[in-house]
Parts: C-alpha cells; structure tokens; sequence
C-alpha cells in the first residue's frame, strides 16, 4: 500500500493555509465593507452561518459541526477504498478533507465561517466564499475528474474477431 504521507501533509497544508489566511482577514479587512481587487473580484469579509450558501443555518453550531464530521468521515472512508493508482482523487480527498476541516475549526471556535472572496458584476454577485470552499471545489472536481479517466480506460473497443 502506498504510503499516505503527502496526501496527510497535503491535508495540514491545506488547513495551515486556510487558518493563516483567516487570521489574516480578521485582523486587517473592515466586515462586509467591498475591497476590490478587480473589476470582477473583490474581499468582502462575512461570516457564514450555514454549510454552503448558508444551507442548514438552522441546525445551529453543534448540528453542524456534527454534520461536517460525518463528511469528514465518509470522504475519509472513500479516500481509503480508493487504489493507490487513483493519485489525482487521493489528492481530491485530501483537499476536501483540509477544506471541510479548516472550515470545521472556524465553527468550533468562532460559531461561523470566515468568508473573504466574492466574485460579481455590476448587475450579479457569487456567493462570498473563502479558500476551504476553493479547495473543497477543486477537491470535488479532481475525484470527478479521476473517475471519469477511470471510466474511459474501462471503456476501451474490443477486438470483435471480424
């Protein structure tokens, strides 16, 4: 079995990450006050009382961190079932991991998530969101990524003998 270490240091990277930058935006960005970066991204300092556009902001701070404890779990349990040779979803889970961890410590210790990134137009604005997000995003779309790679090598024609 091929060894777990970077995908493990991948995770606290992630997580390192995502805290430090954080911490940064707590100390040096007014809340919810626009700075724009470019025309079409800027920081906006919030905080996100819910799991993903502020879904289940109901089930308060202890459902919720129950809640992102068993996707935690479970992506960890799919990372294990995972071969070895499946390097890019092993990176995808381990991102996931990091990211739903990261935004896991927020909830624990503040009660919501720190969110700093918004993407708009003049007329349109994304959800604001935060670098666990990203890499949860990013993380998805390797596993997916991977599977469909996995798919296509299945899939190879056959001989029919004619």
């Amino acid at each position: 079995m091929k060894s777990w270490s970077p995908y493990a240091l991948l995770v606290v990277a992630a997580i390192a990450l995502d805290q430090w930058i954080k911490q940064l935006v707590e100390n040096g960005l007014a809340f919810q006050e626009k700075v724009d970066l470019l025309p079409f991204l800027a920081l906006f300092r919030t905080y996100n009382t819910g799991i993903a556009f502020s879904m289940f902001s109901s089930f308060g701070d202890t459902g919720l961190v129950v809640i992102a404890a068993l996707v935690v779990a479970f992506v960890l349990y799919l990372a294990v079932r995972t071969p070895p040779g499946h390097v890019i979803a092993r990176i995808g889970f381990a991102l996931i991991v990091g990211g739903a961890l990261g935004n896991l410590i927020d909830r624990a210790v503040y009660g919501h998530v720190i969110d700093y990134i918004l993407f708009h137009t003049p007329v349109w604005s994304f959800a604001v969101f935060n670098l666990a997000d990203a890499f949860i995003s990013v993380g998805a779309a390797l596993v997916v990524f991977d599977e469909l790679i996995g798919w296509r090598r299945e899939t190879k024609p056959q001989d029919r003998g004619n």
